[in-house]
């Protein structure tokens, strides 16, 4: 889900070949179903701390408006419907939206799936309390362009979740050497090493778009347990960082 400046046309073909994959947990998309349930337990956590809500309680998020951006198939923004915020989905590939359309509809949800990118949202004067931004900025052309198109869609004192990867010889190894060529997880190329971000990058970019860190934890993979768990301090590999709007 980009901007025209920032569209990647090479990164959204890469998606839109996999898209029917999108829900089958042995597929393609088997390690992003393998840390889905990692991500939402932050998002929720995140969710619950900023806007005082009890996530025990009946529709949590209630009277929230969330936007996930590059939304694939929608392993996020069903999770985020259930929890009774008002939800978009967004993105630029179609073959990505018209699956989302397709399991949401089967599910018996009603949503709002759109492909589009975050510069015609700004155009339409859209705005959000929450922002899911996962996985996404790796792949846009011009991130810091990208993370200031994230702030304006934003609500003064809102909250944008962004998760990516960094970029180091681990990361190196783990992903492009261990998942795409010898454990075949994820095509060869799905990832392009030097497009990773290090923490203190994206860091600056955020703040050089107006938002605040507030938080940031990585997301680390037990090849034992074959599980993954969220860290105070192992931000080598997957890592997400929670920033606000100044309001």
């Amino acid at each position: 889900m980009q901007s025209q400046r920032t569209i990647n046309k090479s990164e959204i073909e890469k998606f839109q070949a996999m898209a029917e994959e999108w829900w089958d947990p042995l597929g393609k998309f088997k390690p992003l179903h393998m840390l889905n349930p990692t991500r939402l337990n932050y998002i929720v956590d995140q969710v619950c701390v900023e806007f005082d809500r009890d996530n025990r309680k009946k529709d949590p998020f209630s009277g929230l408006r969330i936007l996930d951006i590059g939304c694939g198939g929608g392993l996020l923004t069903e999770p985020m419907y259930r929890l009774g915020a008002e939800v978009v989905g967004v993105d630029a590939a179609d073959r990505n939206i018209q699956v989302a359309k397709i399991h949401a509809e089967k599910s018996g949800f009603i949503m709002d799936y759109r492909v589009g990118t975050t510069s015609t949202l700004v155009e339409d004067g859209e705005r959000f309390d929450v922002i899911l931004n996962m996985e996404v900025i790796e792949h846009v052309s011009e991130p810091t362009l990208y993370t200031r198109e994230c702030f304006e869609l934003l609500r003064p004192g809102g909250l944008m979740v962004c998760s990516t990867i960094n970029r180091n010889l681990k990361s190196f190894l783990m992903l492009i050497v261990g998942a795409e060529h010898i454990l075949r997880w994820l095509p060869k190329g799905t990832h392009e090493w030097d497009k990773f971000i290090k923490p203190e990058e994206l860091e600056m970019m955020l703040e050089k778009s107006n938002l605040i860190n507030i938080d940031k934890k990585g997301f680390v993979f037990n090849p034992i347990s074959w599980d993954w768990s969220i860290s105070n301090s192992d931000l080598s590999v997957n890592y997400v960082v929670a920033c606000k709007r100044k309001a």
